[in-house]
């Protein structure tokens, strides 16, 4: 059986939300049985921390967690987050095994729903990055960050509710709201929920009447469809 190995705690809230995903996606397609997942839990708040000051201590940080788990036996990995993505392409480089992205499984979801042109939504780290423009441009598809006041709530939000597994309805209103500014004001056709903790806050498939990318959804299906081969 194919294994799959997850790096997870960062945060604790989505890493449960992904294997719960990764089970009941299994169960549809091969009842009775159960996928093999091995779970390396992370420090939220170092992966933070790394993510702000530090790059490469984040990449080696990852890196010993890829190692555990290809110490375990699995076949592939996958980063239960957006943030951690930053720093994809040197993990990527120097995994003991491969690398399912969630940022490739996003813009191939946007490119199949027509969408040209989305906002990004997550940690600061996350909208701030270059790593959705860059793998959704190879498909046509702009991606637009809110302005820098909308990024520091957004984060603040993140990092001081969602990642504590508070999950408030006075914020998905302010989340949505921002949305429909973003919409009206910098013309989006979709909006990528670049944190997988704001999946967990935004469950419906749209905000503020426009598409909405759950990337913990389609990290998943990815995993799975690794799983099944």
């Amino acid at each position: 059986m194919v294994s799959v190995g997850i790096v997870g705690g960062i945060g604790p809230e989505s890493t449960i939300d992904y294997y719960r995903r990764i089970l009941a996606g299994w169960s549809h397609d091969h009842p009775g049985t159960s996928p093999s997942i091995v779970i390396d839990s992370l420090d939220v708040q170092v992966g933070l921390r790394l993510s702000e000051h530090d790059r490469p201590g984040l990449v080696e940080y990852v890196l010993a967690s890829l190692k555990r788990l290809a110490g375990a036996g699995v076949d592939f990995a996958a980063m239960a987050a957006n943030t951690p993505h930053i720093v994809f392409a040197e993990l990527a480089s120097r995994s003991p095994v491969p690398l399912v992205s969630i940022v490739e499984a996003t813009a191939e979801e946007a490119r199949r729903l027509g969408l040209r042109r989305v906002a990004i939504l997550g940690t600061r780290f996350t909208m701030e990055s270059s790593m959705y423009p860059e793998v959704c441009g190879r498909y046509g598809i702009q991606v637009v960050a809110p302005d820098k006041p909308e990024r520091e709530m957004v984060h603040d939000r993140y990092v001081n509710q969602m990642l504590k597994g508070q999950f408030r309805e006075e914020t998905r209103r302010e989340i949505i709201a921002l949305v429909d500014r973003l919409k009206n004001e910098k013309h989006i056709g979709g909006v990528i929920l670049g944190g997988t903790e704001l999946t967990l806050l935004l469950t419906g498939p749209s905000v503020a009447g426009l598409p909405a990318l759950d990337t913990t959804a389609l990290h998943v299906a990815s995993i799975l469809n690794r799983l099944s081969r």
